[in-house]
């Protein structure tokens, strides 16, 4: 690997069959059907270009090469003929190389290299035209009203989507590339006078220090390399494919990294109430808002605690008061209870992964036979009873109207550790289990941020923005945990 780096830190030859060997021998030209090399002969010297078909816009390359060969028109130039060709390259982004290790990689990627008989310098050019799909809604995040578009695999178009939503001077996007065979780009987004510099400083080294073959996961992969959270079921970070909830994020403070060939983005740093946030409440009335954000609250508590809670006064009936003593199974059955929810709700989760390898059209079927079929069989030959179907069914409810997929999944865990301890140790594993819970999450950072934030370090303030969803001309400051450099969203009257 040492020798290898040695060898492609070399300056480009200033002979363009030195380089065509190279090429040939390191590369795979004339082996790899798809990277190709045009060769011209301009005022009786050789000139090559470099490209990836199928990476690469024909139609550019084929405008560049008529340029190139119009020069043959001039046969006395007093000018020096590299400056020509650079300046006859009819396209806005041209750069100058000077390695080997340069060109392989801008030819790699879908650029184009532009070399001369007699010059150790390289013309890169941008002509890249990746193969993908159009900005569509994503399938995660839909709202009844608002924008359509949502990110894609293309870095560019996510960084132009952004771009397009945050006109400001102020606006960065650092590019990188990580991964030693991969070399995926990333960039760092963020508004320089807003993000904090310390958090910016922090993601750039972390990326910097991947070491590895490839991203071929690209943001999942990322998220481990930066976050080193081991077997933590909860979300560090929040991914979102839509356009707009990043440039609303970018103007609070926060850091986003894309990831090319990644239709999500990472937004950090995140707390938990960052993960119960949907963009359908900020595209209704702050009332209408407000009513689904709580809903939400109670979705994600039902998730979480309903089934433990109902196993436990099963369990024990005494805790149960006057009014509600019909809770509980009225039936009697030979299969243990335990063993009934923790059935139902596998077969739940054995549904839903079942129904993303399902094409659309026969998953409603699928429902449909596990719902009619599946369901009442398994109650009529007694192996559920109809309440655990019930709030099995209504725990799975609250887990679909967690906005965060990975947050959905990580309760689900919690409520089945809760379940067994409930059935072990009664009231007191429920009580235990509960008060554990609560202090992981408490215990737990994302980039110094602590995970409970405004709860835990209580915030009035912010804590009122959580439960209220305020009017956005009543936003005017925000959120501290970004530690934004400028905390006003609104220009203040004091001068």
């Amino acid at each position: 690997m040492a020798e290898n780096k040695e060898l492609t830190k070399k300056p480009i030859p200033k002979s363009v069959k030195e380089l065509e060997e190279y090429m040939k021998d390191r590369v795979g030209l004339g082996e790899s059907f798809d990277l190709g090399v045009r060769k011209l002969k301009v005022l009786k010297k050789d000139i090559h270009l470099y490209y990836i078909n199928g990476l690469t816009e024909t139609q550019f390359i084929i405008e560049i090469v008529e340029e190139l060969v119009a020069i043959n028109d001039h046969e006395k130039l007093s000018t020096h003929l590299f400056d020509i060709v650079e300046n006859r390259i009819v396209h806005q982004s041209v750069d100058r190389i000077k390695t080997i290790d340069e060109l392989v990689d801008q030819v790699l990627s879908g650029l184009i290299v532009v070399v001369m008989e007699g010059e150790n310098t390289g013309l890169v050019i941008d002509v890249r035209s990746y193969p993908g799909r159009t900005p569509q809604e994503p399938d995660t995040e839909k709202v009844i009203r608002g924008s359509r578009d949502g990110y894609v695999e293309n870095i560019i178009v996510n960084t132009a989507l952004t771009r397009r939503r945050i006109r400001d001077e102020r606006l960065r996007f650092e590019m990188m590339h990580v991964g030693e065979r991969s070399k995926t780009d990333i960039a760092l987004g963020y508004i320089k006078d807003l993000a904090d510099s310390d958090l910016i400083d922090i993601l750039r080294k972390e990326l910097d220090a991947i070491k590895i073959d490839g991203l071929t996961m690209a943001d999942k992969t990322v998220e481990e390399f930066i976050l080193h959270q081991s077997y933590n079921p909860f979300p560090l970070v929040r991914y979102t494919e839509r356009a707009d909830v990043a440039a609303t994020h970018l103007m609070e403070g926060h850091v986003v990294i894309f990831v090319d060939t990644s239709p999500s983005v990472i937004i950090t740093p995140t707390t938990l109430f960052h993960h119960l946030q949907h963009v359908e409440e900020y595209r209704q009335a702050p009332a209408v808002g407000t009513f689904v954000r709580w809903l939400r609250f109670v979705g994600l508590a039902a998730s979480l605690f309903l089934l433990p809670l109902w196993f436990l006064f099963v369990m024990e009936p005494s805790l149960l008061p006057e009014a509600i003593s019909f809770i509980g199974p009225n039936e009697e059955t030979n299969v243990p209870l335990l063993v009934q929810i923790l059935l139902a709700d596998l077969g739940i989760e054995f549904l839903r992964m079942a129904a993303i390898h399902t094409p659309t059209p026969l998953s409603t079927a699928m429902g449909l036979i596990a719902a009619i079929l599946i369901g009442d069989i398994a109650i009529k030959v007694g192996l559920f009873i109809p309440e655990v179907i019930l709030y099995v069914s209504v725990a799975a409810i609250g887990t679909f109207a967690t906005p965060s997929y990975e947050l959905s999944i990580a309760n689900k865990l919690i409520r089945m550790s809760l379940l067994i301890a409930v059935a072990i140790f009664h009231t007191p594993g429920f009580v235990v289990g509960v008060t554990l819970f609560i202090i992981i999450l408490a215990s737990i950072k994302s980039f110094k941020t602590p995970y409970l934030w405004p709860f835990i370090p209580f915030c009035p303030g912010a804590f009122a923005h959580i439960i209220f969803r305020r009017a956005i001309p009543g936003s005017k400051i925000r959120p501290s945990i970004t530690h934004a450099r400028n905390r006003y969203k609104q220009p203040t009257n004091d001068k």
